[in-house]
């Protein structure tokens, strides 16, 4: 049988690459005369770089750059072929802070800002930037300090860092150029900046924010729309993307930013559809199946995939809380839930690769003919 292996990343406990390597581990193991091909995946989240990178070649880049909450981070950046690929979460990665530390007031973008400012001076016509995995909410403020246009308050004066001090904001010192190079947004995030479904109401509360940090946050990204909208020369908060990785989609839609698919992108660039065409069986995965990953995630979007071509597609996850009915409308014939197979969470976690690895032996012996 041949099986084609294509997951997202496992959260913060597995890249796509070592999931794929899991997954087979343990398909191997209870099947091992079919034929497997490893196409890991990811949207323009955690892992975008990692996977384009072993896809296409080229080169990688580092560079220590600000963290979300000022510290110094390596983060690494991918050139090909004259395009820049910049993934968000490398700079302001949610998985970059501890969960008792995190603080969705104070977050920055400013080393996303570091990463394409050292991308323009490489000299690339484009700039890719991956969305997805912040700890920020600053709007893509931090991003436009470090491109040279700092947000400044009444009084004239620079604003600290983060999306709370930009209920202040009302003016942007300076401005970014870009020169001829091209920009793209690479998300899958719908978002808008503003409202029940912007980037404060639905994203910040992960990232630290408690019920008053989000009605600040949502003020001020309310007055930081306003500034960008002097920059791009229109309104950009109902924008599909705006709120993505905390704002940062409305910056770079201000920018000019052309907004494309991350998992599209992902798709195009490894192959995808190549592999479908000789694949009798799809399996992809994520960290946690869950109601989200109906909203246009990658999972998802193998499973439609491989739904257009008649092929069935398996989801394994960490967790898994969506019912079998809506799986079905979504592509997914099953998902398989390494929790619920060990035991626990708590055990699932302990060994993220040795359980998922298990669970794909398991579940080989239920597809494989």
């Amino acid at each position: 049988m041949r099986v084609l292996i294509a997951p997202d990343c496992f959260g913060g406990t597995l890249t796509a690459p070592e999931a794929a390597e899991a997954i087979a581990a343990g398909w191997r193991g209870g099947a091992p005369d079919d034929q497997l091909t490893l196409c890991p995946l990811a949207d323009g989240g955690p892992g975008f770089v990692g996977v384009l990178y072993a896809a296409l070649g080229g080169r990688l880049r580092h560079k220590s750059v600000s963290g979300p909450l000022g510290s110094y981070v390596d983060a690494v950046w991918l050139e090909h072929e004259g395009t820049a690929y910049v993934e968000c979460a490398q700079a302001c990665g949610l998985a970059l802070v501890e969960k008792g530390d995190r603080d969705a007031l104070a977050a920055t973008t400013l080393g996303v800002g570091e990463m394409v400012r050292q991308a323009l001076d490489s000299g690339v016509h484009t700039i890719v930037v991956g969305l997805g995995g912040s700890a920020t909410t600053d709007g893509g403020a931090g991003l436009f300090r470090a491109l040279g246009a700092v947000p400044v308050g009444a009084d004239g004066e620079p604003l600290a860092a983060g999306g709370g001090p930009l209920v202040d904001v009302v003016r942007l010192e300076g401005r970014v150029d870009l020169g001829d190079v091209k920009l793209v947004a690479a998300s899958d995030v719908e978002n808008p900046l503003l409202g029940k479904d912007g980037a404060a109401r639905v994203f910040a509360p992960q990232k630290g924010a408690d019920d008053l940090a989000v009605r600040r946050l949502e003020k001020s990204l309310t007055r930081w729309a306003d500034v960008l909208a002097e920059v791009a020369g229109k309104d950009i908060r109902d924008e599909a993307g705006a709120g993505a990785a905390g704002g940062l989609g409305a910056a770079l839609i201000a920018l000019g930013a052309e907004v494309e698919s991350g998992a599209g992108m992902v798709r195009r660039l490894t192959g995808l559809d190549t592999a479908l065409a000789d694949a009798q069986l799809v399996i992809t995965g994520e960290g946690s199946f869950d109601f989200q990953s109906l909203r246009g995630k990658l999972v998802t979007r193998v499973a439609g995939a491989a739904a257009e071509r008649g092929l069935p597609c398996v989801v394994l996850a960490g967790q898994v809380s969506v019912g079998r009915r809506r799986a079905a409308a979504a592509g997914v014939d099953y998902a398989y839930s390494v929790a619920e197979h060990v035991g626990s969470a708590e055990a699932s976690l302990a060994d993220p690769a040795g359980t998922l690895t298990d669970l794909a032996k398991h579940v080989s012996a239920q597809w494989s003919r």
